[in-house]
């Protein structure tokens, strides 16, 4: 790592950035002497400008930013710090400096389970109901998805939405399974639509497209 402190006067900003949800959490400032603590300690530590000494975030209230990574940017002044927090990061007990909740798009479960349902594919563990999926082979993964297609349908035509939504759920894990079977994953399918979306509608006739 080649930081350029005396580009601003011996500084950088340092952005912080959780590592599970992907919120920014604060802006400080670190010298080499901060950015040498936080890598040795694991716990991000910064360089106050009011005190004009170091200070482990955390240090007095236990609400530590725990290092996960630290990459610096194109012109080697500025810090991204990705961390895992142990509590609300700001004084005000907010859990970011911007006031937002630092809570992880629900969507993005998907990309886990995904990735989850990988790693059942190449490891094939014992007792696994997806591992038992994937070794009866595509006929049985594509059978399963239309049973779960109709299963589907019956709620939406003749249930109840908490229905529906746990049939549509089943629906989706085993179009993942069959997806991940054949080499593909769910963010195939976003491409595609998004591709569709973005062109227009006589391209993909009777097809989702532009809106």
């Amino acid at each position: 790592m080649n930081i350029d402190f005396e580009k601003q006067g011996g500084l950088v900003p340092a952005i912080v950035q959780d590592n599970e949800t992907g919120k920014v959490l604060m802006l400080g400032y670190m010298n080499k002497e901060a950015l040498d603590k936080t890598i040795a300690s694991g716990k991000v530590t910064f360089f106050s400008r009011s005190r004009q000494c170091l200070w482990t975030k955390g240090e007095t209230s236990g609400n530590f930013l725990n290092l996960v990574s630290i990459k610096e940017d194109c012109d080697n002044d500025t810090l991204l710090v990705k961390a895992n927090p142990t509590g609300p990061v700001c004084h005000t007990g907010s859990d970011t400096c911007f006031g937002e909740k630092n809570e992880a798009d629900v969507i993005l479960f998907l990309k886990f389970l995904q990735d989850f349902i990988d790693k059942r594919y190449k490891e094939m563990p014992e007792g696994s109901y997806t591992t038992s999926l994937f070794k009866a082979g595509v006929n049985r993964m594509a059978q399963k998805v239309g049973e779960e297609a109709i299963e589907t349908v019956i709620e939406a035509t003749n249930g109840s939405n908490g229905r529906l939504i746990y049939e549509a759920a089943d629906l989706l894990y085993h179009l993942i399974v069959l997806l991940t079977s054949k080499g593909l994953r769910i963010e195939d399918l976003a491409s595609d639509l998004q591709k569709r979306h973005k062109k227009p509608a006589n391209e993909y006739p009777h097809q989702v497209s532009e809106c």
